[in-house]
């Protein structure tokens, strides 16, 4: 707290230095100011995130869900918010009641940082269901997810595990507890996409299932997808009778890098929009029959993806 107050101290007149480094360099949007900007607003939200579960702690509500459920509404809620105030960012979500009825598995693409959070924003705030979300565990470096994603129902995996089966396992486990009011949250790309490593992922199908390698050529946008943790996640969700719901969004993309961030801030910006579509699940769990299910959702998305990003050109930007 003490750390976050000092920077507040030193916040104005920091943005007014970049401010002004940022019209030097002809920078007119103030990239770096902006970026600034919302840097602080996520540490007054870490600050309070943490301060409030400890506050939870303290008090012996540790296994109170609800309450963290509460917590994460708001904090991702208030994240997005300043996104907004500080980045200009406006968001646009399509087919929130395609989440219900619940319990369901929520497919989403991964295109940058902030996919979980608009993620986790739209099944939350706006389907006010409660979310359980497959994620890296390197994400845990983030104070308030570490400690409040730990107290609530989520997967964090060792993407480097020599041997994958436990990780499957708890993905599995994380569809079987759902219960009427849960989302289930994965990225079945398994990490950011990018045309290199949309290239590289094809390369190495072509190398074991040329068939596949050209059933997925035609993606544009997306990476192909890795079928074993959606897998392992729908076996455990048939189990809860949930529904499954494809998601895509464009606005995102390329905002994975500090300098990515800067070059999108300096241009103007265009509304994030997300579709949510629920769509039939898979007849049968056993390859090759689910990866190609798997495989037609992800050109479905792909061409979604190429829809609105055509759609939003055309409509212009949103500052």
């Amino acid at each position: 707290m003490v750390g976050v107050a000092a920077g507040t101290m030193l916040f104005l007149p920091a943005v007014v230095r970049l401010a002004i480094a940022d019209l030097i360099r002809g920078a007119r949007r103030l990239p770096l100011a902006r970026l600034t900007s919302f840097g602080l607003c996520w540490l007054w939200l870490e600050t309070i995130g943490v301060a409030v579960a400890t506050g939870m702690w303290l008090t012996g509500r540790t296994g109170d869900v609800e309450a963290h459920y509460r917590l994460q509404r708001w904090w991702a809620d208030r994240m997005l918010s300043a996104l907004r105030v500080t980045c200009g960012v406006t968001i646009h979500v399509d087919g929130v009641s395609e989440l219900h009825p619940a319990p369901v598995v929520v497919l989403v693409r991964h295109a940058s940082l902030a996919d979980s959070l608009l993620a986790v924003w739209a099944v939350t705030k706006q389907g006010q269901l409660n979310p359980r979300v497959v994620l890296k565990k390197e994400l845990l470096a983030d104070p308030c997810l570490d400690v409040v994603g730990n107290r609530l129902p989520n997967c964090f995996l060792d993407r480097g595990a020599e041997d994958a089966r436990a990780g499957l396992a708890d993905i599995k486990r994380l569809g079987a507890e759902m219960q009427g009011a849960s989302a289930a949250i994965i990225f079945p790309e398994g990490t950011r996409t990018s045309p290199a490593k949309r290239r590289r992922a094809l390369e190495r199908i072509a190398q074991r299932d040329p068939a596949r390698a050209g059933r997925l050529a035609g993606l544009r946008h997306l990476s192909p997808p890795r079928p074993a943790g959606t897998r392992a996640l729908i076996d455990g969700a048939n189990e809860a009778g949930a529904g499954v719901v494809l998601a895509w969004h464009v606005g995102f993309d390329g905002l994975d890098t500090f300098s990515g961030m800067l070059a999108a801030l300096a241009r103007p910006r265009t509304p994030i929009e997300m579709r949510l579509r629920r769509v039939p699940g898979p007849e049968t769990l056993t390859n090759p029959d689910f990866t190609r299910w798997l495989d037609e959702l992800w050109l479905q998305a792909d061409e979604g993806v190429h829809q609105l990003r055509a759609g939003v050109e055309a409509g212009g930007s949103s500052l």
